[in-house]
């Protein structure tokens, strides 16, 4: 017997330095510092977490990702071209972290990704509502 899948309690995300990571990402998010050790730093995302972790050593990330989801991409987008984080080509919307990291940012209306209505209560997230697609997502695999 196998044990199932249930989500993502973390990512851990390698970077140069943990203050100068806080920093980068304190322009682009709102989150809260869940708490820190020597050498990492925890984002809170409600019932889960970021991890930054100092110490990165390998070559950038061309294809390899991973996906934050957010509540507003578009405002995501705005910030990141304000501040002249380079956009990657393509349908989505990726760019790459000072550290080569490549981060694709997905609006929570879109996706069947879904948090507990207390878990976005608590994140001052209340509304926070599914577009049709996404809802359509849900009801074709039975979990709405």
């Amino acid at each position: 017997m196998c044990a199932k899948l249930v989500g993502i309690n973390h990512v851990a995300l390698e970077v140069g330095n943990v203050d100068d990571a806080l920093e980068f990402y304190s322009r682009f998010f709102e989150f809260r510092l869940r708490g820190r050790v020597p050498g990492m730093a925890f984002i809170d995302m409600g019932d889960q977490f970021l991890a930054l972790s100092e110490g990165r050593s390998q070559a950038g990330d061309d294809e390899r990702h991973f996906g934050l989801v957010v509540d507003d991409k578009e405002a995501v987008r705005a910030a990141l071209e304000d501040d002249g984080v380079d956009v990657l080509p393509g349908r989505r919307l990726d760019f790459l972290d000072p550290w080569g990291n490549r981060v694709e940012i997905v609006d929570y209306r879109d996706v069947q990704f879904t948090k507990a209505t207390p878990v976005l209560d608590g994140m001052g997230l209340q509304g926070l509502q599914k577009r049709p697609e996404a809802l359509e997502q849900l009801r074709e695999k039975g979990l709405l």
